[in-house]
């Protein structure tokens, strides 16, 4: 049984090596300091030396904190390397002295953890990962510690998850190291990636504790007996880390007795899996993710410090996604290589990723993996759990679209569901929308992607640098890597198509979200996209028109010259789908206010289509061309050229299509507008109403083209005479709202024709009121240089003019 344990004697060999650290002060020094405490501490010479020697303990708690504070202080500036026990173990040892003093100084039969000092020996097991260079003080590493601190709240288990290379470990060692300079007794850093690594940390700290001999073999029995004394033999504080679980089945049995300790020990766990199984009730589970904005650009002031101005920086972190491994490793890089941030963005957009990292032979100690091989393990094992062999074809169809948010529908379209079950390994069965979901999943539960179902439209969302790792995984495979590629493409342009809504207001942000994984497409895909055979990919275009049919001309400008600037590397010039986006491009200039740059474009377009294009193969890009440009120069002012050449134009495109084509129709609603612009406006009215019945019948009441024949006619039955008529603007707005949105351009048109007839019918006041508002909507919309936000301005003034000038 050994010696019985004299607590006396515990607590003064403990007080003489804290002594002894802070430099040895005078017992005058001390009394001297005891005494200038408010209120004053009563410490004597003569008590402070019976302390020192074992022959009493301080009675007064207050003056045994103290002094061991003071001394502790003394002891950090003078021996700095001193390791000193926290409050908690000084207060225990002093009471238990004191009982035991009380029962007329007999030692108790009480033993210290095995064969060690009597002043506790703390214990390290297993090596934390040194800090990184340049570590950050993270946000979440201040949840972290505020979930540790004391109250009702305590978080004594911590599980870290997220995806690799956010710095969990890092993280997790930082804490450790925190708990060791704060008095925490027991550390064990434990390797966790299998559940041998587990028990041999066990045992191993079992075996530096005293509980098992040195030479004991049995390491499951050794780890139990850790366990046990962590839960119910120990007094000290502990901590256990177990770093990178991979399966939670690896921990079952083996979770350090955290929530039941009487010494206060606490467990960290890092790991890549949101598993409900780790997610327990008494665990807080903290999601680690990329660092904000603000930590990258401290981290890479640190690192870089000379090289990089603020601007390098944001653009360095903004091309790396934030990630804290990938931007370690691309500091190391470009010091290595003795370039600046600029060149390594180039090399970024040209190289494979793993050309721009350093070599793995002079990584530093603790990135023991480049940035392209963090996820492989995790993509193996979730490609391995069920539905198997869904989880890494469906993480390379999500890795060609939107980082930010790819729709759930997209991946489970008809499209999508078709490539899965033709590119999975295993073909029992017709991948189905509910495997998907699943396979979804399991590669959030693996930190691949982050799935929510709750967010509408973008509930897939996965990191740019996974996506671009699972590209060029895929394309280095030598067989089947090109055409897999170009198959993954095919599909995701076919999936967006397939999920691509109605041109309406109420799925204008689906709309928006479509557009962005197409551009996001478009990016990744490259050359795979395009085949010259079949012309301009029908998915670029769609995502295109899509801003043009919601009226948002001036977005749209940009989209459609990159677009043509693509078609035209890919296709030629003289090929017709460039020339469409070309006639797209100049309908939008003009819609956005731009008028003689569009009749130029239109020249120039018309006199290039003539040449290439066939009249016999192509009669409806030449009609449209024709037709844009007569309507340009309408608008430009020449009503009666414009009303003329339709005129002639028209019989012959309507022999050609049909006089129901929706051309057709357009034309004819044109050909009307432009009669009454010359000045007819009766002749107007007239075939206003003719073509306005057909297109009813053949394009329904709440078609774009239909209501906009419907705001010509009220316009030109007031032309004539009938402002009661042209009331009826009231109820055609209210469609327009509907079916178009509040700020499509056709919408304005009408709130201003509405406005306008208000005041002819004698409510200048209510004009100008219309007015008012209309110029606001109009300003943001269109901005205030356009030429319908200027008409809008100047009407404002004349029915505050006709109202007196007053509001």
């Amino acid at each position: 049984m050994g010696e019985p344990l004299d607590w006396t004697q515990v607590w003064a060999q403990a007080l003489r090596e804290l002594w002894t650290a802070a430099g040895k002060p005078t017992g005058e020094t001390i009394e001297r300091q005891a005494k200038a405490q408010r209120p004053p501490l009563r410490v004597t010479s003569s008590s402070w030396s019976e302390w020192l020697n074992g022959r009493r303990v301080p009675a007064d708690p207050a003056v045994a904190g103290w002094l061991v504070v003071f001394l502790r202080h003394r002891a950090r500036e003078r021996a700095p390397e001193f390791i000193c026990a926290d409050d908690g173990w000084w207060e225990r040892v002093r009471g238990r002295a004191r009982a035991e003093r009380k029962s007329g100084g007999r030692p108790h039969r009480e033993h210290p953890p095995g064969p060690r000092s009597l002043v506790l020996e703390r214990i390290r097991v297993g090596r934390i990962p040194r800090p990184a260079d340049c570590f950050q003080d993270r946000q979440v590493a201040e949840r972290m510690r505020a979930a540790a601190g004391a109250g009702e709240t305590v978080a004594l288990t911590q599980v870290l998850a997220g995806m690799g290379g956010v710095g969990k470990t890092q993280l997790a060692a930082a804490y450790a190291r925190d708990a060791w300079k704060t008095g925490v007794e027991v550390l064990v850093w434990v390797n966790a990636r299998s559940r041998d690594g587990i028990i041999s940390a066990y045992a191993e700290t079992a075996r530096e504790l005293g509980l098992v001999p040195a030479g004991h073999e049995d390491a499951r029995k050794a780890a139990e007996k850790f366990l046990v004394w962590a839960e119910t033999t120990t007094d000290r504080r502990w901590l256990v880390v177990l770093d990178d679980v991979q399966r939670p089945a690896d921990v079952n049995g083996l979770w350090p007795p955290a929530g039941t300790s009487a010494a206060g020990g606490r467990v960290v766990v890092t790991t890549r899996l949101r598993e409900a199984a780790l997610a327990r009730a008494d665990h807080h589970f903290l999601e680690i993710g990329i660092y904000t904005p603000q930590e990258a650009d401290s981290y890479l002031r640190a690192r870089l410090e000379e090289r990089a101005d603020a601007a390098d920086r944001r653009a360095l972190a903004g091309g790396l996604g934030h990630l804290p491994l990938a931007l370690a490793q691309a500091a190391a890089y470009i010091a290595n290589m003795e370039i600046t941030p600029g060149d390594y963005r180039n090399l970024l957009a040209t190289e494979l990723l793993k050309d721009v990292v350093p070599e793995e032979g002079h990584l530093t100690d603790d990135h023991q993996q480049i940035v392209t091989a963090t996820w492989n393990l995790s993509i193996d094992q979730a490609d391995a759990a069920h539905p198997a062999g869904l989880a890494k074809p469906v993480l390379q169809l999500a890795s060609v679209l939107d980082s930010a948010g790819i729709p759930h529908t997209v991946l489970s379209s008809p499209p999508a569901l078709d490539h899965l079950t033709s590119h999975q390994p295993i073909r029992a069965q017709a991948v189905d929308a509910a495997m998907v979901g699943k396979a979804l999943r399991t590669l959030h539960r693996y930190s691949l992607i982050d799935h929510d179902r709750s967010a509408i439209h973008h509930e897939v969302r996965v990191h740019q640098l996974v996506q671009r790792a699972t590209r060029e995984n895929l394309a280095a495979q030598p067989d089947l890597g090109p055409e897999l590629f170009a198959a993954l493409a095919d599909t995701a342009a076919d999936a967006l198509l397939h999920v691509w809504p109605e041109a309406k207001p109420e799925f204008e942000e689906l709309s928006r979200i479509l557009r962005a994984n197409t551009a996001a497409l478009g990016q990744a895909a490259g050359t795979a996209l395009w085949n010259s055979a079949d012309g301009l990919p029908t998915v670029l275009i769609h995502a295109a028109d899509s801003l043009y049919q919601a009226g948002q001309f001036t977005t749209a400008i940009p989209v459609f010259t990159d677009l043509h600037a693509t078609a035209l590397r890919h296709l030629g010039p003289d090929h017709p789908d460039v020339l469409i986006v070309r006639n797209y491009l100049a309908v939008c200039r003009g819609l956005a206010g731009d008028v003689a740059g569009a009749i130029v474009a239109f020249h120039e377009l018309f006199a290039d289509a003539m040449r290439v294009l066939d009249p016999g193969s192509d009669p409806d890009l030449i009609v449209a061309i024709t037709g844009n440009l007569v309507y340009w120069l309408g608008a430009a002012g020449d009503s009666a050229g414009a009303a003329a050449a339709l005129e002639k134009l028209l019989p012959a495109v309507t022999r050609a299509f049909g006089p129901d084509d929706h051309l057709i129709l357009i034309q004819r609603s044109l050909l009307a507008r432009w009669r009454g612009e010359a000045g007819d406006a009766a002749a107007a009215v007239t075939a206003t109403e003719e073509v306005l019945a057909d297109m009813e019948r053949v394009l329904g009441p709440d078609h774009r083209d239909t209501l906009i024949a419907g705001g010509n006619l009220a316009r030109w039955r007031g032309e004539v005479g009938d402002p009661t008529g042209a009331a009826t603007f009231e109820a055609l707005l209210a469609d327009m709202e509907r079916v178009l949105g509040p700020d499509h351009l056709e919408t304005l048109v009408a709130r201003s024709s509405v406005a306008f007839w208000r005041g002819q019918t004698g409510d200048a006041p209510g004009a100008a009121t219309s007015f008012a508002e209309l110029l606001v909507d109009a300003e943001r919309v269109l901005g205030p240089g356009h030429p319908r936000t200027n008409s809008i301005r100047s009407s404002l003034a004349y029915w505050r003019n006709q109202m007196g000038g007053q509001e």
